[in-house]
């Protein structure tokens, strides 16, 4: 069964890339953009976007929950808000294909080439995948290989996630559990570390009979940057994060820290401004010397990893 996308409808977000390690991104701390750590300096990695089947024949499509138009173009932002997360409903009309019909929600790790088209990168450091979402059916993770896609006729090494109609699941695989469709007879074989190391996008997709089938992706990062420990560990979860980071005018409040972590503030042309360090008992940086601007906040430690962004007055 051969899968042709044709079709990529791109979702921007005002927001900036910043370089180093993949952070892992958490819907309900309103940021729209992911932060890969692998962004080739175009600033266009991240964002995310939709697909679907209709360039071979299909009619499936994503219901948003509320309006994406902005003044100019289209954003994923009011999703983000609205769900806590990327949702919607993924909903599947076979029309003239010949196999099940099909949505997908994904980025680009890397981001836009001189031509336009995403460029690969090498995510091997990243361990894997990790996701925390909710889905009506069981959805396919799978590693996007941009050109290569044809050559391995669009079996593109997957991990079938499990189904999770309302309380979230977190999964973490590691790469040597995404493997090519067992549908597939071709002669060009790939792994799944070595799809890491020539990765393009990272995609959430559903595919199934027709219908209407509700989804949530509410966090993803890179293999640990979800609290779990294990290959393939799974976790059903009912609060995603409870680590925060709030601004109360020029003090940023942090609270479900509990353990050591370290706080860098970053401003949007991906400079350290403001580096700190949070525990239990001192939980709060003083952002007095910085200027009035839009900043993100990263916190790395053993049991926390979120960014945040956050707008000086």
């Amino acid at each position: 069964m051969r899968h042709t996308i044709t079709l990529a409808t791109a979702i921007f977000a005002a927001s900036a890339a910043y370089a180093g390690a993949f952070q892992t991104w958490n819907g309900e701390d309103g940021i729209s953009q992911v932060n890969t750590g692998l962004d080739n300096g175009s600033e266009t990695s991240g964002y995310w976007f939709s697909y679907a089947d209709d360039g071979d024949g299909g009619e499936s499509k994503v219901t948003w929950p509320v309006d994406t138009r902005t003044e100019t173009g289209t954003s994923l932002d009011s999703v983000i808000t609205h769900c806590k997360g990327v949702c919607g409903v993924a909903s599947l009309s076979k029309g003239s294909l010949k196999y099940n019909p099909f949505v997908g929600i994904g980025f680009n790790i890397v981001g836009e080439g001189i031509d336009g088209d995403p460029e690969a990168g090498d995510a091997t450091d990243w361990g894997g995948i990790c996701i925390t979402y909710t889905s009506d059916i069981a959805a396919d993770l799978e590693l996007g290989l941009g050109a290569f896609d044809a050559t391995i006729e669009y079996a593109n090494p997957i991990f079938k996630l499990n189904k999770a109609t309302t309380t979230p699941v977190t999964q973490a695989i590691p790469w040597s559990k995404f493997t090519q469709p067992t549908w597939y007879s071709g002669t060009t074989k790939i792994s799944g570390p070595d799809a890491a190391k020539q990765l393009v996008a990272v995609k959430f997709k559903i595919q199934a009979v027709n219908g209407d089938y509700n989804f949530n992706i509410k966090q993803i990062g890179p293999y640990t940057g979800c609290g779990l420990e294990g290959s393939n560990a799974i976790k059903t979860i009912r609060n995603v994060s409870s680590a925060k980071a709030t601004l109360a005018g020029r003090t940023l409040n942090f609270t479900g820290i509990k353990s050591k972590a370290t706080v860098n503030i970053i401003n949007t042309q991906g400079q350290t401004v403001v580096k700190g360090t949070i525990d239990i008992t001192t939980a709060s940086l003083d952002l007095a010397s910085l200027d009035a601007g839009v900043y993100m906040v990263h916190v790395n430690g053993k049991n926390v990893n979120f960014a945040k962004k956050i707008i000086l007055k």
